[in-house]
């Protein structure tokens, strides 16, 4: 009986471990999202915000605009391990 016990007990740690990893990487992949587009997404709260406190927005609506266009050029870059080393120390 305690065979089985102990049985479950490591099924249930292995079920624990691979959410743990898959939250892991969730959090991984939200991070590189949040790196790309940050800036893009600051831009635009700002906008929002400015806009909402009847402010005009259109400077950080610009702002976000061109540091959305910034964010597509550097997504369509060939990135490969020979120019990794310029875009790491850039923060690309």
């Amino acid at each position: 009986m305690q065979l089985f016990s102990t049985s479950r007990r490591k099924i249930r740690g292995q079920g624990m471990t691979e959410y743990v990893i898959i939250v892991a990487l969730i959090a991984i992949a939200a991070i590189g999202v949040y790196a790309a587009f940050g800036n893009v997404i600051k831009g635009q709260t700002g906008a929002m915000a400015a806009e909402l406190g009847g402010k005009d927005g259109s400077k950080s609506a610009g702002s976000a605009k061109d540091q959305g266009a910034q964010a597509d050029t550097r997504g369509a870059a060939k990135h490969t391990l020979e120019n990794f080393q310029d875009s790491a120390s850039k923060g690309r």
